[in-house]
């Protein structure tokens, strides 16, 4: 019994060795010969930053082709696979952090491949997104998630892996050798191999659910109901983050869940939903504060102006719009309040305790605003007597 769980740990362990890496290694067709043989003259002086190395590249070219070839060959020769982390793959780690150690350490997995290729290509003209999902080998889903890369070349959106494009695993070691057809595949070619977690990063009118592509059927099918990705892609750049991610989700769901990575991927979309609602009820919340706070503001200015019985004189019109801009602002704390959808306990508990606070300001603002009504209506001679407070027998008789 033993010896047979061993059996299959080591067997595990053999296909994950390929998560990030191709199995067939082949040689360049010898179209970007010249290209690639530019690629490795970057000085050393700009190969320390993105900016440094995007500058080389767009100042010796002026094609996208050549330029995002440029890229996929530095990258594939400058970094080293880091076997010894393949399955240290966190795509919630920030970018930038990501970026920096693939330059400072010249290794890394497939998101420093990804993401290192994509901002240079950004910085070069190229617009580039860091696509993430699973892949297959030898008919053999893998057990990691993967990330690749697609970029707007020439007006067409191409797929291009740069990690599986820069070698192979052999024995436990990490052969460096580019490999073609992970630059520039065409979408129909790569959806064979790589799986995106949301469908949009296909490219495909009719895309391939998730139980197709574990059954191999990734053929394009037009009886499916047509996908107007490119429209899909324009409202998603427009999108805010959280619209992003909600659309993202309802796609993935929608694909099909057919694994752990899928299902992981749903749960942090929504918990990255549910935190940035909870941040937009927070900063409303916020927002709601400052108005009242506001407007409490312009009361007590109006009540200290009362009680100098309105010296310096003001105009009617001035003395009015003391009590409007209070008004104004405690209205838009009430408006905002209202706008707070789904409050957890302790964030519908402050919103309660708000809410009376602001119609108690109300209320003194409602018998201010009476009291300028009849100070107005009052000649001008007996004006003076409304700020006085007369009783007879504690009976108030103004």
């Amino acid at each position: 019994m033993t010896h047979n769980s061993n059996i299959i740990t080591r067997f595990l362990v053999i296909m994950l060795l390929f998560t990030c890496q191709g199995l067939n290694a082949q040689e360049k067709t010898g179209d970007f010969r010249r290209v690639d043989a530019l690629a490795l003259q970057i000085p050393d002086s700009q190969e320390r930053t993105t900016q440094g190395i995007s500058g080389y590249i767009t100042s010796n070219f002026n094609s996208q082709t050549d330029r995002s070839r440029t890229i996929f060959a530095w990258v594939a020769t400058s970094i080293q696979y880091d076997i010894d982390n393949m399955f240290a793959v966190n795509f919630y780690q920030n970018t930038d952090e990501i970026i920096k150690e693939a330059q400072s350490r010249h290794k890394g997995i497939c998101q420093h491949f990804a993401e290192l290729y994509s901002a240079i290509a950004n910085q070069s003209g190229i617009k580039t997104y860091v696509v993430s999902g699973y892949t297959k080998q030898n008919g053999s889903v893998d057990y990691l998630p993967h990330a690749w890369c697609a970029s707007l070349i020439d007006s067409s959106w191409y797929l291009i892996d740069p990690t599986w494009g820069s070698g192979y695993i052999s024995n436990g070691r990490f052969i460096r050798q580019i490999n073609d057809d992970y630059f520039m595949a065409k979408p129909e070619k790569m959806i064979i191999s790589h799986m995106p977690f949301d469908p949009l990063w296909q490219f495909l009118n009719y895309p391939v659910t998730s139980q197709e592509f574990y059954e191999g059927r990734t053929a394009i099918d037009t009886s499916k109901p047509f996908f107007n990705y490119p429209d899909t892609l324009k409202r998603f750049e427009q999108e805010s983050k959280i619209g992003k991610l909600i659309a993202s989700s309802r796609r993935i769901e929608q694909n099909g869940v057919r694994n752990s990575l899928i299902s992981d991927r749903l749960q942090h979309n929504r918990r990255e939903i549910e935190y940035y609602n909870d941040s937009l009820r927070v900063e409303v919340y916020n927002s709601a504060v400052y108005h009242y706070n506001d407007g409490i503001n312009h009361l007590n200015r109006f009540i200290d102006y009362r009680n100098r019985q309105f010296t310096p004189k003001k105009q009617e019109t001035e003395i009015r719009e003391m009590v409007n801009q209070a008004e104004w602002s405690l209205a838009n704390a009430r408006l905002k309040l209202q706008a707070i959808q789904n409050p957890d306990s302790n964030t519908a508990a402050s919103i309660l305790q708000l809410s009376r606070s602001i119609d108690e300001a109300m209320l003194n603002l409602n018998e201010q605003r009476i009291f300028v009504d009849k100070y107005f209506k009052t000649g001008k001679v007996l004006r003076k007597s409304l700020f006085y407070k007369y009783t007879w027998m504690g009976i108030p008789l103004n």
